[in-house]
Protein backbone atom coordinates (compact mmCIF):
# COMPACT_ATOMS: atom_id res chain seq x y z
CA UNK A 1 0.00 0.00 0.00
CA UNK A 2 0.98 3.81 -0.51
CA UNK A 3 -0.07 6.96 1.23
CA UNK A 4 -0.49 10.20 0.59
CA UNK A 5 -0.53 12.47 3.49
CA UNK A 6 -1.47 16.52 3.16
CA UNK A 7 -0.48 18.40 5.94
CA UNK A 8 -1.80 22.37 5.87
CA UNK A 9 -0.89 24.72 7.82
CA UNK A 10 -3.51 26.87 10.46
CA UNK A 11 -6.67 25.05 8.67
CA UNK A 12 -9.71 25.58 10.88
CA UNK A 13 -12.21 23.01 10.40
CA UNK A 14 -15.06 25.33 10.87
CA UNK A 15 -13.95 27.30 7.49
CA UNK A 16 -14.65 23.27 5.58
CA UNK A 17 -18.17 22.45 4.61
CA UNK A 18 -18.08 18.94 5.23
CA UNK A 19 -17.58 20.16 9.10
CA UNK A 20 -19.69 23.29 9.17
CA UNK A 21 -22.56 23.15 6.80
CA UNK A 22 -22.86 27.06 6.99
CA UNK A 23 -19.14 27.45 5.58
CA UNK A 24 -18.13 28.36 2.38
CA UNK A 25 -18.25 25.80 0.28
CA UNK A 26 -15.20 24.04 0.06
CA UNK A 27 -16.43 20.90 -2.61
CA UNK A 28 -12.97 19.28 -2.84
CA UNK A 29 -13.16 18.61 0.91
CA UNK A 30 -16.75 17.68 0.57
CA UNK A 31 -15.46 15.59 -2.30
CA UNK A 32 -12.83 13.46 -0.84
CA UNK A 33 -15.15 13.51 2.86
CA UNK A 34 -17.59 11.15 0.32
CA UNK A 35 -15.04 8.35 0.31
CA UNK A 36 -13.15 9.17 3.43
CA UNK A 37 -13.83 8.94 7.44
CA UNK A 38 -14.22 12.45 8.58
CA UNK A 39 -13.19 12.37 12.48
CA UNK A 40 -15.21 14.87 14.65
CA UNK A 41 -12.96 14.90 17.67
CA UNK A 42 -9.18 15.43 16.43
CA UNK A 43 -7.29 17.61 18.75
CA UNK A 44 -3.92 18.74 18.52
CA UNK A 45 -0.30 18.30 20.44
CA UNK A 46 1.98 20.05 20.65
CA UNK A 47 1.98 23.93 19.63
CA UNK A 48 2.50 25.65 17.17
CA UNK A 49 4.36 24.51 13.93
CA UNK A 50 7.54 23.20 14.27
CA UNK A 51 6.53 21.10 17.60
CA UNK A 52 3.65 20.19 15.84
CA UNK A 53 5.65 18.56 13.42
CA UNK A 54 7.65 17.05 15.94
CA UNK A 55 5.01 15.29 17.27
CA UNK A 56 3.56 13.95 13.78
CA UNK A 57 6.93 12.78 13.12
CA UNK A 58 7.47 10.70 16.59
CA UNK A 59 4.23 10.08 17.80
CA UNK A 60 4.98 11.32 21.21
CA UNK A 61 4.37 14.87 22.82
CA UNK A 62 7.45 17.54 23.32
CA UNK A 63 6.00 20.67 24.62
CA UNK A 64 6.26 18.83 27.86
CA UNK A 65 9.84 19.26 27.80
CA UNK A 66 11.07 21.49 24.77
CA UNK A 67 9.78 24.40 22.97
CA UNK A 68 10.38 25.21 19.32
CA UNK A 69 13.67 23.12 18.16
CA UNK A 70 15.06 20.56 15.91
CA UNK A 71 15.01 16.95 15.88
CA UNK A 72 16.91 15.53 18.91
CA UNK A 73 18.93 12.78 18.46
CA UNK A 74 16.99 10.88 20.48
CA UNK A 75 13.99 10.83 18.59
CA UNK A 76 12.81 8.48 16.22
CA UNK A 77 10.91 9.28 13.30
CA UNK A 78 8.23 7.19 11.50
CA UNK A 79 10.08 8.12 7.96
CA UNK A 80 13.05 6.67 9.10
CA UNK A 81 11.27 3.53 10.92
CA UNK A 82 9.24 3.04 7.06
CA UNK A 83 12.40 3.98 5.27
CA UNK A 84 14.10 0.26 7.29
CA UNK A 85 11.08 -1.80 6.51
CA UNK A 86 11.71 -0.81 2.55
CA UNK A 87 9.14 1.99 2.20
CA UNK A 88 10.67 5.04 0.27
CA UNK A 89 9.29 8.10 1.78
CA UNK A 90 9.46 12.09 0.08
CA UNK A 91 8.36 15.28 1.79
CA UNK A 92 7.14 18.06 -0.71
CA UNK A 93 6.83 21.14 1.21
CA UNK A 94 6.82 24.60 0.94
CA UNK A 95 6.95 25.44 4.49
CA UNK A 96 10.03 27.40 5.20
CA UNK A 97 10.77 27.13 8.88
CA UNK A 98 12.22 23.65 7.60
CA UNK A 99 15.25 25.32 6.74
CA UNK A 100 15.45 27.97 9.49
CA UNK A 101 17.85 27.14 12.25
CA UNK A 102 14.99 25.60 14.63
CA UNK A 103 14.03 22.96 11.53
CA UNK A 104 17.42 21.34 11.73
CA UNK A 105 16.68 17.47 10.77
CA UNK A 106 12.71 17.31 9.78
CA UNK A 107 13.64 16.96 6.46
CA UNK A 108 16.23 14.17 6.36
CA UNK A 109 14.20 11.97 7.86
CA UNK A 110 12.49 11.17 4.44
CA UNK A 111 14.50 9.19 1.66
CA UNK A 112 14.16 12.54 -0.13
CA UNK A 113 12.77 15.73 -0.24
CA UNK A 114 11.51 18.94 -2.03
CA UNK A 115 11.55 22.70 -0.72
CA UNK A 116 9.52 25.36 -2.71
CA UNK A 117 10.16 28.94 -1.45
CA UNK A 118 8.64 31.96 -0.96
CA UNK A 119 5.82 31.76 2.38
CA UNK A 120 5.50 34.57 4.52
CA UNK A 121 9.06 35.68 6.23
CA UNK A 122 11.21 33.08 3.73
CA UNK A 123 14.28 35.36 3.41
CA UNK A 124 13.96 34.05 -0.48
CA UNK A 125 14.43 37.27 -2.48
CA UNK A 126 17.12 39.87 -2.56
CA UNK A 127 16.13 43.37 -2.97
CA UNK A 128 18.65 45.46 -1.35
CA UNK A 129 16.70 48.14 -0.94
CA UNK A 130 13.10 47.60 -0.84
CA UNK A 131 10.59 50.37 -2.08
CA UNK A 132 10.05 51.14 1.80
CA UNK A 133 7.47 53.68 0.81
CA UNK A 134 5.49 52.33 -1.52
CA UNK A 135 4.90 49.13 0.86
CA UNK A 136 3.91 52.34 3.70
CA UNK A 137 1.31 52.77 1.36
CA UNK A 138 0.46 49.96 -0.40
CA UNK A 139 -0.28 47.13 2.83
CA UNK A 140 -2.10 48.30 6.29
CA UNK A 141 0.24 49.52 8.93
CA UNK A 142 -0.44 45.93 10.78
CA UNK A 143 2.09 44.45 8.09
CA UNK A 144 4.12 47.59 6.68
CA UNK A 145 5.05 48.87 10.60
CA UNK A 146 6.23 45.78 11.70
CA UNK A 147 10.13 45.28 10.35
CA UNK A 148 9.35 41.25 10.77
CA UNK A 149 7.12 41.25 7.77
CA UNK A 150 9.30 43.55 5.70
CA UNK A 151 10.40 40.09 3.75
CA UNK A 152 7.07 38.97 3.20
CA UNK A 153 6.19 42.13 1.49
CA UNK A 154 9.58 41.68 -1.15
CA UNK A 155 8.57 37.77 -1.66
CA UNK A 156 5.17 39.13 -2.97
CA UNK A 157 6.69 41.10 -5.58
CA UNK A 158 7.87 37.95 -7.22
CA UNK A 159 4.32 36.38 -6.90
CA UNK A 160 2.16 37.30 -9.15
CA UNK A 161 0.40 34.91 -11.34
CA UNK A 162 -1.42 32.03 -9.53
CA UNK A 163 1.23 29.43 -11.34
CA UNK A 164 3.82 31.52 -8.91
CA UNK A 165 2.01 30.63 -5.29
CA UNK A 166 4.05 28.35 -2.82
CA UNK A 167 0.81 26.24 -3.10
CA UNK A 168 0.59 25.90 -6.53
CA UNK A 169 4.26 25.10 -6.97
CA UNK A 170 3.69 21.87 -4.70
CA UNK A 171 0.89 20.69 -5.81
CA UNK A 172 2.70 20.99 -9.36
CA UNK A 173 5.39 18.18 -7.83
CA UNK A 174 3.40 15.96 -6.06
CA UNK A 175 1.88 15.67 -9.65
CA UNK A 176 4.78 14.74 -11.01
CA UNK A 177 5.94 13.07 -8.17
CA UNK A 178 2.68 10.30 -8.56
CA UNK A 179 2.56 10.43 -12.48
CA UNK A 180 6.21 8.94 -11.89
CA UNK A 181 5.71 6.97 -9.14
CA UNK A 182 1.93 5.86 -9.44
CA UNK A 183 2.94 2.17 -10.62
CA UNK A 184 5.38 1.86 -7.82
CA UNK A 185 4.41 -0.04 -4.55
CA UNK A 186 5.65 1.01 -0.53
CA UNK A 187 6.16 4.48 -0.66
CA UNK A 188 4.63 7.55 0.92
CA UNK A 189 4.65 11.32 0.30
CA UNK A 190 4.10 13.75 3.01
CA UNK A 191 2.55 16.88 0.32
CA UNK A 192 3.14 19.88 3.19
CA UNK A 193 1.16 23.28 2.59
CA UNK A 194 1.67 26.06 4.31
CA UNK A 195 -1.48 27.49 3.04
CA UNK A 196 -3.72 28.91 4.60
CA UNK A 197 -1.31 30.36 7.50
CA UNK A 198 -1.10 33.68 7.19
CA UNK A 199 -0.91 36.02 5.19
CA UNK A 200 -4.17 35.05 3.80
CA UNK A 201 -2.87 36.16 0.67
CA UNK A 202 -4.65 34.47 -2.67
CA UNK A 203 -4.93 35.18 -6.41
CA UNK A 204 -8.15 37.89 -6.65
CA UNK A 205 -10.48 35.29 -8.43
CA UNK A 206 -10.92 33.31 -4.89
CA UNK A 207 -12.46 36.65 -3.58
CA UNK A 208 -14.89 37.21 -5.87
CA UNK A 209 -17.56 36.21 -4.17
CA UNK A 210 -16.13 37.32 -0.56
CA UNK A 211 -17.30 41.32 -0.86
CA UNK A 212 -16.28 43.26 2.27
CA UNK A 213 -17.11 47.27 3.09
CA UNK A 214 -13.21 47.63 3.95
CA UNK A 215 -11.48 49.90 1.46
CA UNK A 216 -8.23 50.72 2.64
CA UNK A 217 -4.97 49.02 2.20
CA UNK A 218 -3.55 45.69 1.96
CA UNK A 219 -4.64 44.14 4.83
CA UNK A 220 -4.80 40.30 5.25
CA UNK A 221 -1.72 39.40 8.22
CA UNK A 222 -3.47 39.93 12.09
CA UNK A 223 -1.52 40.45 14.79
CA UNK A 224 -1.70 37.82 17.51
CA UNK A 225 -3.61 39.90 19.77
CA UNK A 226 -6.97 41.55 20.78
CA UNK A 227 -7.01 43.32 18.57
CA UNK A 228 -8.18 47.23 18.13
CA UNK A 229 -9.88 47.14 15.05
CA UNK A 230 -13.21 48.30 12.92
CA UNK A 231 -15.78 45.84 12.18
CA UNK A 232 -14.93 46.52 8.58
CA UNK A 233 -11.32 45.28 9.32
CA UNK A 234 -12.43 42.21 10.99
CA UNK A 235 -14.74 41.48 8.28
CA UNK A 236 -11.73 41.82 5.46
CA UNK A 237 -8.98 39.67 7.21
CA UNK A 238 -11.82 36.91 7.71
CA UNK A 239 -12.77 37.27 4.13
CA UNK A 240 -8.86 37.47 3.06
CA UNK A 241 -9.08 33.79 4.80
CA UNK A 242 -11.54 32.64 3.37
CA UNK A 243 -9.88 33.18 0.11
CA UNK A 244 -6.83 31.52 1.00
CA UNK A 245 -9.38 28.40 2.07
CA UNK A 246 -10.32 28.66 -1.20
CA UNK A 247 -7.54 27.92 -2.81
CA UNK A 248 -6.50 25.55 -0.83
CA UNK A 249 -9.94 23.73 -1.85
CA UNK A 250 -8.90 23.98 -5.41
CA UNK A 251 -5.63 22.67 -5.09
CA UNK A 252 -6.79 20.00 -2.59
CA UNK A 253 -8.96 19.26 -5.88
CA UNK A 254 -6.04 18.54 -8.14
CA UNK A 255 -4.59 15.82 -5.75
CA UNK A 256 -7.97 14.12 -5.84
CA UNK A 257 -7.76 14.68 -10.04
CA UNK A 258 -4.67 13.13 -9.84
CA UNK A 259 -6.23 10.08 -7.66
CA UNK A 260 -8.97 9.52 -9.72
CA UNK A 261 -6.87 9.87 -13.73
CA UNK A 262 -4.25 6.75 -12.25
CA UNK A 263 -6.78 5.01 -9.91
CA UNK A 264 -5.05 5.55 -7.06
CA UNK A 265 -7.97 5.14 -4.67
CA UNK A 266 -7.81 1.10 -4.61
CA UNK A 267 -4.25 1.44 -3.56
CA UNK A 268 -3.35 4.70 -2.02
CA UNK A 269 -4.48 6.16 1.40
CA UNK A 270 -5.04 9.89 1.41
CA UNK A 271 -4.77 11.27 4.93
CA UNK A 272 -5.28 15.30 5.10
CA UNK A 273 -5.12 17.14 8.21
CA UNK A 274 -3.54 20.26 10.07
CA UNK A 275 -1.23 21.21 12.55
CA UNK A 276 -3.33 23.32 14.32
CA UNK A 277 -6.36 25.96 13.36
CA UNK A 278 -6.27 30.01 14.19
CA UNK A 279 -8.29 32.41 15.73
CA UNK A 280 -10.44 35.10 13.69
CA UNK A 281 -12.28 37.34 16.58
CA UNK A 282 -13.40 34.48 18.43
CA UNK A 283 -13.09 35.27 22.41
CA UNK A 284 -11.88 38.99 20.62
CA UNK A 285 -8.74 37.00 19.64
CA UNK A 286 -6.87 37.10 16.57
CA UNK A 287 -3.75 34.34 16.01
CA UNK A 288 -2.50 31.72 17.92
CA UNK A 289 0.46 31.36 20.97
CA UNK A 290 -0.64 34.39 23.31
CA UNK A 291 -4.61 32.87 24.29
CA UNK A 292 -6.10 30.17 25.88
CA UNK A 293 -6.18 27.12 23.37
CA UNK A 294 -9.38 27.51 22.59
CA UNK A 295 -11.58 25.11 20.39
CA UNK A 296 -10.57 26.91 16.67
CA UNK A 297 -6.71 26.41 17.60
CA UNK A 298 -7.26 22.97 19.00
CA UNK A 299 -9.96 21.00 17.54
CA UNK A 300 -8.50 20.29 14.07
CA UNK A 301 -10.52 18.49 10.88
CA UNK A 302 -8.94 14.73 9.81
CA UNK A 303 -10.41 12.79 6.91
CA UNK A 304 -8.67 9.61 6.29
CA UNK A 305 -9.37 7.66 2.95
CA UNK A 306 -7.99 3.99 3.77
CA UNK A 307 -8.19 1.97 0.83
CA UNK A 308 -8.65 -1.68 2.78
CA UNK A 309 -11.57 -0.02 4.32
CA UNK A 310 -13.25 2.04 1.63
CA UNK A 311 -16.34 3.95 2.56
CA UNK A 312 -19.05 3.71 0.62
CA UNK A 313 -20.18 7.50 2.19
CA UNK A 314 -18.93 9.66 4.19
CA UNK A 315 -18.46 7.86 7.71
CA UNK A 316 -18.20 9.94 10.66
CA UNK A 317 -16.06 8.72 13.79
CA UNK A 318 -16.90 10.56 16.48
CA UNK A 319 -13.95 8.97 18.87
CA UNK A 320 -11.25 11.38 20.64
CA UNK A 321 -8.15 11.44 18.53
CA UNK A 322 -5.05 13.01 18.66
CA UNK A 323 -2.15 14.05 16.08
CA UNK A 324 0.29 11.78 17.65
CA UNK A 325 -2.02 9.22 16.29
CA UNK A 326 -1.33 9.42 13.07
CA UNK A 327 2.71 8.11 13.48
CA UNK A 328 1.51 5.11 15.38
CA UNK A 329 -1.15 4.42 12.37
CA UNK A 330 1.61 4.64 9.91
CA UNK A 331 3.77 2.12 11.97
CA UNK A 332 0.87 -0.09 12.30
CA UNK A 333 0.43 -0.24 8.92
CA UNK A 334 3.84 -0.25 7.26
CA UNK A 335 5.69 -2.22 10.23
CA UNK A 336 3.55 -3.64 12.65
CA UNK A 337 6.24 -5.46 14.04
CA UNK A 338 8.72 -2.96 14.93
CA UNK A 339 9.70 -2.14 18.01
CA UNK A 340 9.15 1.75 18.62
CA UNK A 341 7.83 4.07 21.76
CA UNK A 342 4.96 5.56 21.21
CA UNK A 343 2.34 7.84 23.01
CA UNK A 344 0.17 7.76 19.43
CA UNK A 345 -2.99 5.04 19.17
CA UNK A 346 -3.23 3.87 15.74
CA UNK A 347 -6.19 4.72 14.31
CA UNK A 348 -6.89 1.49 12.35
CA UNK A 349 -9.10 -0.37 15.09
CA UNK A 350 -11.77 2.89 14.63
CA UNK A 351 -11.20 2.37 10.67
CA UNK A 352 -11.73 -1.54 10.95
CA UNK A 353 -14.69 -0.97 13.40
CA UNK A 354 -13.14 -3.23 15.67
CA UNK A 355 -13.37 -0.51 18.52
CA UNK A 356 -15.39 2.92 19.35
CA UNK A 357 -12.58 4.11 20.96
CA UNK A 358 -8.58 4.43 21.17
CA UNK A 359 -7.80 6.88 23.88
CA UNK A 360 -9.94 8.51 27.11
CA UNK A 361 -8.27 11.81 26.91
CA UNK A 362 -5.83 14.22 24.75
CA UNK A 363 -3.50 16.62 26.49
CA UNK A 364 -2.29 19.53 24.73
CA UNK A 365 -0.19 22.85 24.92
CA UNK A 366 2.16 25.42 24.25
CA UNK A 367 5.75 24.95 25.71
CA UNK A 368 5.39 27.03 29.15
CA UNK A 369 1.81 27.65 28.64
CA UNK A 370 -1.56 26.19 30.31
CA UNK A 371 -1.97 22.70 30.19
CA UNK A 372 -4.99 21.69 28.21
CA UNK A 373 -6.86 18.24 28.23
CA UNK A 374 -10.43 16.71 26.81
CA UNK A 375 -12.41 13.96 26.84
CA UNK A 376 -14.39 14.81 23.47
CA UNK A 377 -17.37 16.03 25.66
CA UNK A 378 -15.26 18.69 27.68
CA UNK A 379 -12.07 20.66 27.77
CA UNK A 380 -10.17 21.93 30.77
CA UNK A 381 -7.53 24.79 30.74
CA UNK A 382 -4.98 23.99 33.64
CA UNK A 383 -2.59 27.27 34.47
CA UNK A 384 0.83 27.24 36.37
CA UNK A 385 0.60 27.45 40.19
CA UNK A 386 4.00 27.90 40.99
CA UNK A 387 5.93 29.52 38.25
CA UNK A 388 9.18 30.46 39.67
CA UNK A 389 11.87 28.00 38.38
CA UNK A 390 9.81 25.72 37.41
CA UNK A 391 10.30 25.48 33.93
CA UNK A 392 13.23 24.08 31.79
CA UNK A 393 14.27 22.83 28.52
CA UNK A 394 15.72 19.39 27.78
CA UNK A 395 17.61 19.24 24.72
CA UNK A 396 20.89 18.29 22.91
CA UNK A 397 19.91 21.08 20.17
CA UNK A 398 19.94 24.51 21.85
CA UNK A 399 18.52 26.37 19.20
CA UNK A 400 15.54 28.68 19.03
CA UNK A 401 13.23 29.10 15.83
CA UNK A 402 15.71 31.57 13.84
CA UNK A 403 18.57 31.61 16.56
CA UNK A 404 21.14 29.79 18.83
CA UNK A 405 20.40 29.57 22.64
CA UNK A 406 21.93 32.61 24.23
CA UNK A 407 25.12 32.48 26.53
CA UNK A 408 22.86 33.44 29.33
CA UNK A 409 20.37 30.52 28.42
CA UNK A 410 23.51 28.23 28.60
CA UNK A 411 25.52 29.28 32.01
CA UNK A 412 23.77 27.06 34.52
CA UNK A 413 23.41 24.07 32.30
CA UNK A 414 23.01 20.52 34.18
CA UNK A 415 23.05 17.69 33.11
CA UNK A 416 20.11 15.04 33.33
CA UNK A 417 20.63 11.47 32.72
CA UNK A 418 17.51 9.14 33.32
CA UNK A 419 15.18 11.49 32.00
CA UNK A 420 12.68 8.90 30.88
CA UNK A 421 11.60 10.48 27.32
CA UNK A 422 15.14 10.67 26.07
CA UNK A 423 15.82 6.82 25.16
CA UNK A 424 19.05 6.91 27.78
CA UNK A 425 20.33 9.75 26.55
CA UNK A 426 22.34 12.38 28.62
CA UNK A 427 20.40 15.72 28.35
CA UNK A 428 21.06 19.21 28.89
CA UNK A 429 18.58 20.97 31.14
CA UNK A 430 18.52 24.76 30.95
CA UNK A 431 16.71 27.45 32.50
CA UNK A 432 13.81 28.33 30.24
CA UNK A 433 14.13 32.26 30.27
CA UNK A 434 11.37 34.35 29.55
CA UNK A 435 13.33 36.83 27.54
CA UNK A 436 14.19 33.87 24.98
CA UNK A 437 13.54 34.08 21.92
CA UNK A 438 11.22 31.63 21.19
CA UNK A 439 7.36 31.61 20.44
CA UNK A 440 5.41 33.10 22.19
CA UNK A 441 8.56 35.40 23.57
CA UNK A 442 7.97 34.90 27.24
CA UNK A 443 7.46 31.90 27.59
CA UNK A 444 4.16 30.63 27.14
CA UNK A 445 0.39 31.84 26.36
CA UNK A 446 -0.48 33.31 29.80
CA UNK A 447 -2.50 35.72 28.84
CA UNK A 448 -6.24 35.68 30.51
CA UNK A 449 -4.72 32.83 32.87
CA UNK A 450 -8.03 31.64 34.40
CA UNK A 451 -8.74 27.19 34.75
CA UNK A 452 -11.99 26.47 33.13
CA UNK A 453 -13.75 23.60 31.91
CA UNK A 454 -16.31 23.87 28.97
CA UNK A 455 -19.06 21.60 28.03
CA UNK A 456 -18.15 21.27 24.44
CA UNK A 457 -21.70 19.71 23.23
CA UNK A 458 -23.64 22.42 25.51
CA UNK A 459 -21.79 25.03 24.51
CA UNK A 460 -19.56 24.37 21.60
CA UNK A 461 -18.22 28.13 21.19
CA UNK A 462 -16.92 27.84 24.48
CA UNK A 463 -18.28 30.79 25.71
CA UNK A 464 -19.69 29.57 29.26
CA UNK A 465 -17.15 28.23 31.70
CA UNK A 466 -18.71 25.61 33.93
CA UNK A 467 -18.51 26.60 37.78
CA UNK A 468 -17.88 22.88 38.99
CA UNK A 469 -14.58 22.19 41.04
CA UNK A 470 -15.38 18.65 40.95
CA UNK A 471 -14.64 18.09 37.41
CA UNK A 472 -11.85 20.46 37.77
CA UNK A 473 -10.18 17.99 40.15
CA UNK A 474 -11.54 15.24 38.01
CA UNK A 475 -9.39 16.83 35.07
CA UNK A 476 -6.45 17.42 37.61
CA UNK A 477 -6.22 13.68 38.10
CA UNK A 478 -6.63 12.64 34.50
CA UNK A 479 -3.84 15.36 33.35
CA UNK A 480 -1.48 14.07 36.33
CA UNK A 481 -2.44 10.15 34.56
CA UNK A 482 -1.59 11.69 31.32
CA UNK A 483 1.78 13.46 32.53
CA UNK A 484 3.00 10.30 33.86
CA UNK A 485 2.21 8.44 30.52
CA UNK A 486 3.94 10.71 28.74
CA UNK A 487 7.07 10.33 31.11
CA UNK A 488 6.61 14.74 31.80
CA UNK A 489 9.66 16.32 34.06
CA UNK A 490 8.84 16.30 37.55
CA UNK A 491 8.81 19.58 38.25
CA UNK A 492 5.45 19.65 36.10
CA UNK A 493 3.82 18.38 38.51
CA UNK A 494 4.58 20.94 40.83
CA UNK A 495 4.45 23.85 38.56
CA UNK A 496 0.69 22.80 37.83
CA UNK A 497 -0.14 21.83 41.61
CA UNK A 498 -0.64 17.95 40.49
Amino acid sequence: MNTVFVLFDSLNRNALSCYEPTAKATPAFDRLAERAFVFDNHFVGSLPCMPARRDLLTGRLNFLHRSWGPIEPFDTCFPQLLQKNGVYSHLISDHYHYWEQGGCGYHNQFSSAEFVRGQERDLWKAMVAPPLDRFRDQYHPMLSQVPRRSPNMVNREFIKEEADFPITRCVDLAQAFLQQNHQSDHWFLQLELFDPHEPFTAPARYRDDLPTDYNGAILDWPLYDQLDITDAEARELQANYQAIVAMCDHQLGRVLDTFDEYGLWNTTALIVTTDHGFMLGEHGWWGKNVMPVYDPIARIPLLVHYPQHTCEATQRVSALTQCIDISATLLDVYCPNEHHEQQGKSLLPLLQHNTDKIRDYALYGIFGGALNITDGSHTFFRYPVNKDDTLFEYTLMPVHPASLFTREELEDIELVYDAPFSGGYPLMKLKALDNARRPPMQGGALADAVDRVFDLQGDPSQDHPLAADSMKQHYCTAMRQCLTEANAPPELFYRFNL
